[in-house]
């Protein structure tokens, strides 16, 4: 046995320090598994006291009511054996008696008379054990609240604020929370956000907390006229509680927050992605309530917005239909909003029932009660996609020319759609054209043996429509003219082209245009464009606009081939100004000199081709077409530094995505990429999450995960959430040294230690950053990293007086001059300035310093220039030369006078050093031109 429980022990240990989740559950099933094979009821105590902390924290009740229930009856029974403590630093049994009446509670399984009797117990074990009564309290304050009882709730309420705080109360983060949401409910807002105020000042923090007292500040912040304090509690709580299905009543108080703010889109899509959640913990009922409430109330905001027909992904789910019940196809989101309601309802009546009180009617009428609130909090993380311009047709002639527009501008998968609808047209010739089309789709996306069976359809079309020349032709050639590219179909072409003087013009047209295709697949532009012009001339003789038109963008993408640029924008603009254009070859041919402008830095140009682009294709009714059209508008409006512009387009190039059943993780990246370059810093946070946890799910590279994991970082960062950032830059560190990105990890590394620095863990940073320095020596080609984390070792060092700064500075500095990075070399003079005043070296710091200055003012940078001239006369004021600094200032001054702050610093301590002189005119003179 002594193997067993060995293993036993290294799993206690391994549970208590892995984080609340997935991997924590797997092990602590392992642990209660093994001590019952063991058969140890103490270990198995052991285990199970685990377990149900770790089934509250998961949303397992029926796990966490068994395991606790084991527990109980043991140490009721010895408690010398079992202790309620088992002194891990876990919840001892004791508090786990505060999570059991609130689980019964959370369903109207179980009768009153069990809660009751589960309080009972509860206060009874407490006063056998010689506990404090506050956590009694507090489990019975929560009932009385959560069965409606507001007078009882209150009573309790005021009881257990004047009842002393002991070991098993509430913590300052879970107590605040609980009474903010109780405030809430009872109308009491500004104390509701007293006490959210508090905690977070406070800096308290438990399990689902700030995540949960935020989502209960929403409402009120709202109410108050404090939008923006709003916004952020939102990002903040559904960032913190998006990944947790347990914290299902937390996303459900954001879902309204969105639904209720203008952001429609945004809680259609938190609806979509958190709706799996309802079947996550059958006995949760409680928060299904809470859920189904919060999804009806945005369902039918995204009704009332114009949407109520966009199908909810995900909700046709088996395991939602005790839910909503069966339903055919997908569920609008009008209908999803009417069975939601539905069914809150009827869990509300179980529940109310139960407690004997309307409760849960109340708040389902505190619900309903919304649809009379509207603020504008804008939050631009999903749009809804715009409606096609252009109805549907009803005919088969109109599908017939939607088909032949979509094929025109490439679109196979919209063309493929629209070809069962379009070939109901009569005319042979026109279903032979269709053919045609379908014919090239399917051989570009590699089912020959599929076009194969086909081609015998396209041959009669052609005979009926009194085309009997090609049908032999194609009938001979086979799937050579559709884009087959095999030596066999190469040759059968070149031969048919020798031998084609007797075939009609649009024949001999599509032959040359079929073996142009192919030599251009083959990087032969030269022979593409000499059957091009044979193409060209043909197709005019046959009077067929289309594939002149067709002919014409071979032409161009044969040129494009060949790198010369000019000449194909030149076809293009000529192309473009033609009047006999479609709206697919438009659409291609604004598509094609979007991008050669993106590659000639003519972004806004290119970025307002790609626009037009999304307007042809929205009236074509294309779909992943248009989604791909908005992510190349999306590229480049930020390339030409509009990341505004860009967020929109790559916000709508998502939501097409999705819809659409793709990959959105490409797309999302760049949105909260522009997000954050627009300043919108939660909301690339929260995206830039998102991404990553998709990335890992998908094993992606982890060079790819860590520049994810990097730039939520620095997301973070932006937003304040600097202890977030700093294990986000850690995790980034390890990606990056995984994928032996040796830079990247050093500068993840290095800004971790900036932010460490920042908040005073001096010698973590210093130890990191050293780390950083061994690790960027290992890429000495990736000059800017190395200089980067050189210089803020030195900088480091420098700042406590360490005579090993100088030798890093020196480092940098000739790496400055060898690269001729002017700018680097004035700012590491700079430092090596600062490093001097610190050890007292005061004539060599200020020469430093103001050497920097002179170096940043001859590349233009006035600003850097004059804080190294203030830094320079602060140490000359500091010591005893005030006589000194005064020239320096008054340059610093000069310097500074296109940076308000910095001018208005350097005024204010150039007229104390008069007033230090004795020179109170002057000082007064500096402070009133300040002033003015």
């Amino acid at each position: 046995m002594a193997r067993p429980k060995k293993r036993f022990q290294q799993l206690i240990e391994e549970i208590d320090r892995t984080p609340w989740g997935p991997a924590e559950q797997a092990l602590v099933a392992e642990a209660v598994a093994l001590a019952v094979e063991v058969g140890d009821e103490r270990l198995e105590y052991e285990a199970r006291m685990r377990q149900t902390a770790s089934a509250n924290m998961g949303g397992a009740t029926d796990v966490m009511l068994n395991s606790f229930a084991w527990c109980l009856a043991h140490h009721d029974a010895d408690p010398q054996r079992f202790p309620a403590d088992l002194d891990n630093g876990g919840a001892d049994l004791m508090w786990q008696f505060k999570w059991m009446a609130s689980s019964l509670r959370s369903s109207p399984a179980f009768s009153q008379e069990q809660i009751a009797a589960v309080l009972d117990d509860m206060e009874a074990h407490y006063r056998a054990a010689g506990l404090g009564l506050s956590g009694v309290l507090t489990a019975r304050f929560e009932d009385a609240w959560d069965a409606g009882r507001m007078d009882d709730a209150e009573a309790l309420r005021v009881q257990l604020e004047a009842t002393p705080r002991d070991d098993h109360s509430h913590c300052d983060a879970c107590g605040r929370s609980q009474v903010a949401g109780f405030y809430a409910d009872t109308d009491r807002d500004d104390e509701a956000i007293r006490l959210v105020e508090e905690m977070i000042e406070g800096g308290f923090s438990c399990g689902e907390e700030p995540e949960h007292a935020l989502s209960r500040a929403l409402l009120p912040y709202l109410r108050a006229g404090r939008p923006a304090e709003a916004k952020t509690a939102h990002l903040r709580s559904y960032r913190l509680a998006k990944d947790n299905p347990d914290n299902l009543r937390i996303v459900a108080n954001n879902i309204v927050f969105a639904a209720i703010t203008g952001n429609e889109a945004r809680a259609l899509a938190m609806v979509e992605k958190h709706i799996a959640w309802l079947a996550h913990d059958g006995l949760n009922v409680d928060a299904h309530f809470a859920a189904l409430a919060a999804l009806a109330v945005a369902l039918d905001r995204v009704t009332a917005a114009g949407h109520g027909d966009t199908p909810v992904r995900g909700a046709d789910a088996p395991s939602l239909v005790p839910f909503f019940g069966a339903h055919d196809g997908p569920w609008s989101a009008t209908d999803l909003a009417a069975a939601a309601w539905s069914a809150a309802e009827r869990i509300g009546a179980a529940f109310d029932e139960r407690d004997g009180t309307r409760g849960h009617a109340r708040s389902l009428d505190r619900m309903r009660a919304l649809a009379t609130e509207q603020y504008d909090v804008p939050i631009r993380s999903d749009a809804f996609v715009a409606p096609t311009p252009s109805a549907a047709p009803v005919e088969a002639d109109g599908w017939f020319e939607r088909a032949m527009q979509l094929a025109q501008f490439g679109a196979e998968h919209e063309t493929l759609d629209a070809l069962p609808r379009a070939l109901a047209v009569e005319d042979p010739d026109k279903r032979a054209q269709l053919l045609s089309m379908r014919l090239g789709i399917l051989i570009a996306l590699d089912r020959a043996e599929e076009a194969l069976q086909l081609l015998p359809e396209r041959i009669a079309a052609l005979r009926a429509a009194g085309r009997e020349e090609q049908a032999a032709l194609e009938e001979r050639l086979e799937l050579a003219t559709f884009g087959l590219n095999t030596p066999e179909t190469t040759a059968a072409l070149e031969e048919a082209i020798s031998d084609a003087a007797s075939l009609p013009a649009w024949s001999r047209g599509d032959l040359a245009i079929s073996r142009a295709a192919l030599h251009l697949q083959a990087g032969e532009a030269d022979a593409a464009l000499d059957l091009a012009e044979v193409a060209a001339r043909s197709f005019a003789e046959a009077e067929d606009v289309r594939l002149s038109n067709t002919t014409t963008l071979l032409a161009i993408s044969a040129v494009l081939s060949k790198g010369d640029l000019e000449p194909a924008i030149t076809l293009l603009d000529r192309f473009l100004a033609q009047d006999d254009l479609s709206t697919g070859h438009r659409a291609q041919a604004l598509q094609i000199r979007a991008r050669v402008r993106g590659g000639t830095d003519s972004y806004v140009e290119g970025a307002t081709d790609a626009d037009e682009v999304c307007r042809l294709l929205a009236e074509l009714g294309a779909t992943r077409a248009l989604g791909d059209a908005h992510l190349l508008a999306g590229a480049l409006w930020e390339d030409a530094e509009e990341p505004e512009k860009a967020v929109s387009r790559y916000r709508l190039a998502s939501r097409i995505a999705g819809e659409a059943g793709g990959d959105s993780t490409g797309v999302d990246f760049r949105l909260a990429r522009a997000m954050l370059r627009v300043g919108d810093a939660e909301e690339a946070a929260e995206l830039f999450g998102d991404v990553l946890q998709r990335e890992e799910i998908a094993e992606v590279a982890a060079g790819s995960r860590a520049m994810t994991a990097s730039m939520l970082a620095r997301a973070l960062g932006a937003a304040g959430e600097f202890g977030q950032a700093v294990g986000a830059h850690g995790y980034a560190s390890e990606l990056f040294g995984q994928a032996e990105e040796h830079a990247d990890q050093a500068m993840s590394m290095t800004e971790q230690a900036k932010i460490l620095a920042r908040f005073d863990e001096q010698e973590d940073a210093i130890g990191l950053l050293e780390a950083a320095a061994e690790i960027v020596r290992r890429a000495p080609d990736a000059v800017g990293a190395l200089t980067e984390v050189l210089h803020s070792l030195g900088q480091a060092y420098g700042g406590r007086g360490d005579e090993r700064a100088f030798a890093l500075f020196d480092e940098v500095a000739a790496l400055a001059q060898q690269h001729e990075a002017e700018w680097l070399l004035a700012d590491v003079t700079d430092s090596r300035g600062r490093a001097l005043a610190e050890l007292g070296r005061i004539d060599e710091a200020v020469a430093a310093a103001l050497t920097a200055a002179d170096g940043f003012a001859a590349l233009g940078d006035l600003g850097s220039a004059g804080s190294s001239e203030l830094f320079a006369g602060r140490v000359l004021a500091g010591n005893d030369r005030s006589a000194d600094a005064v020239p320096v200032y008054r340059s610093a001054i000069e310097h500074a006078a296109g940076h308000p702050p910095l001018l208005q610093v350097a005024a204010l301590e150039l007229g104390n050093v008069f007033e230090s002189l004795g020179r109170h005119g002057e000082a007064a003179e500096i402070r009133s031109h300040l002033e003015s």
